[in-house]
């Protein structure tokens, strides 16, 4: 495989400006900019053709000041996805005009190309550029006519395909991509599943000049391992995400470090329905930087977990987290699984070992553990868990194992007593909480969780404890918490759970210690800046 050309490293991740004026369009660039030097201008998001002309025209201004920088004019009509209401002859001339102002590619669609008139025709030329000649046209309005013309010359071209609704065939797409003289070929399409996405990065495999985009929310991950898998370029929008399965510009170069990703590096992730809301790739990830690991850890949206299964081993999958709402289902794929996972119905962790076989484990446990270990003696104490679902049950077979006297009060009788008798303990009801003791209360039910911050599972009079834990981490300090702390009692945020059972996890798969300090440092500082986020101003 050739070198890509656009160029290696960070030139490989396009920023993407898209907005309304050219005000808003300039200050993404300038954004932009300082991540990376290639920028798509998307003219066809401007409102009109005065504030596209006043883009080009900054841009023109601009040529000395940004030399070093490569642009690529997108101008898609909503025919081919985009905003321009216009015809093939206008978004042929407004490329024409961005590349007088300075940008070396356009990215032009080919349901655009079967448009342009019979008498038109599109060669190579010795400069590199694609000569089009379209029928004398006058502009639609907004701004000056763009007059007529006897031949529109574009920049390098990247000829591409979008479909918005499927994956279709990749290897008849490419064959009518390849039918048509560019400098590169892009593959934009609908993953309504992962392994759509691995098909779609798999066609970028071998090849320089191809740039692959699996989009949609299943995509995500395969979207952020598109430049390890091949794919000569990967989008991201300057700002946040526009559409599902977009990674910001920022995160697809700190988070992920996507221009960094080759393949050796080691891909690790999440699997689950949902998980854009998950902090587990920013912990692992920083884990992996911390230590000088080529490691990565994304976010797989796995509506099926057999389609995941099935995709994984194709992109390196090494291991992963489980959540919702695969912990149990999980169980029956594992070749082997640990004693008290197996116990507790649940497994939270997968290690792919070399022969391809899964080993299951639950290190919800150990962060239950490990951060109440740090308040008092756990064996002998009384704990009360409230709530009965996966995280109490989890709970409650780590604090019996840790030799506590483990208590249940949850709203479903039934399940309570279930989970009482499997771990030898008891159940109390609801109205007992005003008048007995516990040593610590743990809440492993979802009350309290943003955006739901206002309510709280349990009232003041019945925190009888020297210690409250919720295993809520969003937000870092729920209304439980506020009211035990005001109340004299130490208390224990979820984030110290998460952060335990994450550093747990990445020792797994990395056979090390984790610096469990940086990853903490990462989850806190991300909690506070979205609670600062939130606040009214």
């Amino acid at each position: 495989m050739g070198r890509s050309p656009f160029g290696a490293g960070v030139r490989r991740i396009c920023a993407v400006a898209a907005a309304a004026t050219a005000a808003e369009m300039r200050a993404q660039v300038l954004a932009a900019l300082r991540e990376t030097p290639t920028v798509e201008v998307r003219l066809d998001w401007l409102r009109d053709d005065a504030e596209r002309e006043r883009l080009l025209a900054w841009l023109a201004g601009q040529k000395r000041r940004l030399r070093g920088a490569v642009f690529i004019a997108t101008c898609r009509r909503r025919e081919g996805g985009g905003k321009l209401r216009s015809s093939v002859e206008e978004e042929m001339r407004w490329l024409a005009r961005a590349r007088e102002a300075g940008c070396g590619w356009c990215d032009l669609e080919v349901e655009s190309l079967r448009e342009v008139p019979a008498d038109s025709t599109i060669r190579r030329t010795k400069s590199g550029d694609a000569d089009v000649a379209p029928p004398q046209r006058r502009g639609n309005g907004g701004s000056a006519p763009l007059g007529a013309v006897d031949a529109v010359y574009v920049p390098r071209l990247i000829l591409s395909l979008h479909d918005f609704k499927r994956t279709p065939p990749l290897a008849r797409a490419l064959r009518l991509l390849r039918g048509h003289d560019a400098d590169a070929v892009k593959i934009a399409v609908q993953s309504r599943s992962i392994e759509d996405s691995v098909q779609v990065v798999r066609a970028a495999r071998g090849a320089s000049d191809r740039v692959v985009v699996p989009m949609g929310e299943v995509g995500l991950a395969a979207r952020i391992l598109a430049l390890r898998e091949g794919s000569a370029l990967a989008y991201a929008p300057v700002g946040a995400a526009t559409a599902p399965g977009q990674v910001s510009l920022r995160e697809l170069k700190h988070l992920y470090r996507a221009h960094e990703l080759n393949r050796q590096t080691r891909v690790y992730g999440v699997i689950g329905n949902p998980v854009g809301h998950s902090l587990s790739p920013l912990m692992h990830n920083t884990g992996f930087v911390a230590r000088r690991i080529n490691a990565v850890y994304v976010p797989f949206l796995a509506e099926d977990l057999r389609d995941f299964l099935r995709a994984a081993p194709e992109l390196g999958v090494r291991g992963f987290s489980v959540t919702l709402p695969h912990k149990k289902s999980m169980l029956r794929h594992l070749k082997e699984c640990e004693g008290l996972a197996a116990e507790i119905g649940a497994v939270n962790t997968v290690v792919v070992r070399q022969d391809g076989s899964l080993y299951g484990c639950n290190t919800d446990y150990v962060g239950v553990l490990r951060a109440l270990q740090k308040k008092f003696r756990i064996a002998g104490s009384r704990v009360l868990i409230f709530g009965a679902g996966g995280a109490a049950r989890a709970a409650a077979f780590a604090l019996a194992r840790a030799g506590a006297a483990v208590a249940i009060c949850a709203r479903r009788e039934k399940t309570a007593r279930e989970l009482a008798r499997a771990v030898e303990g008891e159940v109390v009801p609801r109205r007992a909480l005003r008048t007995e003791s516990f040593d610590a209360i743990l809440n492993a039910t979802p009350l309290g969780m943003y955006p739901h911050e206002a309510i709280s599972p349990l009232e003041a009079r019945e925190l009888h404890c020297r210690v409250v834990m919720d295993l809520i981490y969003r937000p870092e300090r729920t209304k439980l918490l506020q009211m035990a702390a005001s109340k004299g009692i130490a208390t224990v945020s979820g984030v110290e759970m998460f952060v335990a059972q994450g550093t747990a996890q990445w020792e797994l798969w990395m056979g090390r210690r984790a610096p469990d300090a940086a990853m903490r440092r990462a989850v806190v500082a991300a909690l506070r800046a979205e609670a600062k986020q939130r606040r009214p101003r």
